[in-house]
């Protein structure tokens, strides 16, 4: 059965989806633990991070650096937080969470709701500040 990320990637559920390229794509959580909390995800759908191959995980790493690169222009805060659990979507996926402090990227703290309008403010100020890769080749 396909994952929730896959049904996102096909365009099945709605996301607001700040960028995606060939093999990546990257949307706003709809359970985020901070305004701007991105998770990254192959198109891939495999469910350990470890599994992708070698050029499929060098490739989400890369994408995930351009949007964390973006993230940070949009979000004050002092780093963007990286965090690969993989426990609630059996679909590989890396959070990028805006902290300033260790418990800024605490999971068990309770989830925020923020309104569409905010939500889609958001992903067009990250999509805009989204700069293009070179290629792996």
């Amino acid at each position: 059965m396909a994952s929730v990320f896959s049904k996102i990637i096909a365009r099945e559920i709605p996301a607001f989806i700040v960028a995606e390229d060939e093999n990546c794509i990257a949307f706003l959580d709809v359970n985020p633990i901070a305004l701007g909390h991105v998770l990254v995800v192959p198109k891939l759908e495999v469910d350990n991070i470890f599994d992708l191959s070698s050029e499929d995980y060098l490739s989400l790493w890369l994408f995930t650096q351009q949007i964390a690169m973006a993230l940070k222009i949009c979000v004050p805060c002092k780093k963007v937080g990286v965090a690969v659990i993989g426990l609630e979507v059996p679909h590989a996926h890396i959070h990028l969470v805006p902290v300033n402090e260790v418990a800024d990227i605490n999971f068990s703290k309770p989830k925020l709701n923020f309104s569409k309008e905010d939500l889609e403010e958001m992903c067009e100020l990250i999509s805009s500040n989204v700069k293009s890769r070179p290629s792996l080749q």
